[in-house]
């Protein structure tokens, strides 16, 4: 089936037993949307649409055949939320996503003589980026081991140390380190001061958290100091309701892997027009083959462009995502100045000797709602180096920051968290826009 034939079943299947969509598009005429250049017609689909109701995007036509019914997995994907969001998987989908993963292991270089050390924290709820790791390596043909870390919770304790995590890798001889950024940083710290022995690692694939240039460049560099095999770092982008991107090279675009089962659009969020390539706006994802929860026009929440010129580097034809990959919420107002934290954590991820660092923006005093902002560093460092560090976060933000020095842990402790925190604004807790 071409693209367009897949839509047009993947709209008469949602009319048929999905309840968001059967309200949200009375009145259109489906039988007028013929491909996917007519999903314009189409209104999108918000993350808060889907958090507020997840069980309405979950499709429900029973005549289906059982391995298009059958629940194989729930996976749970973060919110602004408490509760994290389901996402439903049928046998299908779960198919569908070794189908996906294949085509990212033969675009990335992931190959069936490899050993994934599967570094992602056991949550208390199941995230993808920890089961997918194990879907990841069965379609690759590859072997994995999981090392289990996170913050403890329940009464097995069965999460195990940041030290394990180290052996893990050491012991099993892997080649591929796959986990959050933050979290591997800690493992290749922590692997030199242990003297473990990594000369097997070939490559470190990360996604759970956005980085920099420069943060990348910190794991390449913990590899070179290790005397890994290689120090290729391999970005995935992608996320719980869309699968993963690859990159046929280093700090390159991201491929879609399956076009067969989702189709991407570049489009204006107010209007939902289509922009053309080179132009940036909001990523939104469409299914075309889904059977568990069904996304169509979903906005992932990024701002990218897109292109469909054939890749330089491969010469695959695809589309092709274009970053910077920016998050819609990533300007903040400090001092009534409207900041980029990300361009500072990148600038301070590029600096010698910070073992942690976190920006934080909060009320100089916090029981006056009313108390000026303030801009705070905290970091892990030898205490000369604090004056480059407020230097640093001036000459970014134009706004002067206060540099606090404490231990790591403070900051980001891996036998608790799942991931670093590397901006933090405390000013809307009490109820307050952090952009008012």
């Amino acid at each position: 089936m071409t693209a367009d034939e897949k839509l047009r079943h993947m709209l008469a299947l949602c009319m048929r037993g999905h309840e968001h969509y059967r309200r949200k598009w009375a009145g259109i005429d489906l039988a007028s949307i013929r491909g996917v250049d007519d999903l314009e017609r189409l209104p999108l689909t918000s993350k808060q649409d889907l958090m507020a109701d997840p069980e309405a995007f979950r499709l429900r036509v029973p005549e289906l055949p059982l391995h298009e019914r059958a629940l194989w997995e729930i996976i749970y994907t973060t919110g602004s939320t408490a509760e994290p969001t389901p996402v439903y998987n049928t046998t299908h989908d779960y198919h569908a996503y070794l189908f996906q993963s294949k085509r990212v292991a033969e675009i990335s270089g992931i190959r069936e003589t490899d050993v994934i050390a599967n570094l992602f924290p056991l949550t208390p709820a199941p995230m993808g980026a920890f089961l997918r790791s194990a879907t990841n390596a069965y379609a690759a043909g590859a072997t994995i081991c999981a090392a289990l870390p996170g913050a403890a919770h329940g009464g097995f304790g069965v999460h195990r140390s940041l030290d394990h995590a180290v052996h893990t890798v050491d012991v099993h001889r892997a080649t591929i380190l796959w986990g959050v950024p933050s979290f591997l940083r800690r493992v290749l710290l922590r692997a030199k001061e242990l003297g473990a022995d990594f000369r097997s690692v070939r490559m470190c694939a990360i996604s759970g958290e956005a980085t920099t240039p420069e943060m990348r460049e910190e794991l390449r560099r913990g590899l070179r100091e290790l005397g890994a095999g290689g120090a290729t770092v391999f970005d995935r982008y992608g996320s719980t309701e869309l699968g993963a991107f690859a990159q046929c090279r280093e700090e390159g675009d991201w491929h879609n892997p399956a076009p067969e089962i989702q189709y991407h659009e570049v489009v204006d969020p107010e209007t939902g027009r289509r922009l053309p390539d080179g132009e940036r706006g909001a990523l939104a994802v469409t299914h075309l083959d889904r059977r568990g929860t069904v996304l169509i026009r979903f906005l992932v929440g990024d701002v990218v462009s897109m292109t469909h010129a054939p890749c330089p580097h491969c010469g695959r034809t695809g589309e092709r995502i274009v970053g910077p990959v920016v998050r819609g919420s990533d300007l903040v107002k400090v001092k009534g100045m409207l900041i980029n934290p990300g361009a500072l954590v990148a600038a301070l991820a590029a600096m010698p000797g910070l073992e942690e660092f976190q920006v934080v923006v909060r009320r100089e005093n916090d029981a006056d709602p009313y108390s000026m902002d303030e801009l705070v560093v905290r970091v892990a460092c030898d205490p000369a180096l604090a004056k480059r560090v407020a230097s640093c976060a001036l000459e970014v933000t134009r706004v002067r920051a206060t540099v606090e020095v404490v231990p790591a842990k403070e900051i980001y402790d891996p036998g608790r968290e799942t991931k670093a925190k590397r901006f933090v604004d405390t000013r809307g807790i009490r109820g307050r826009s952090p952009n008012s």
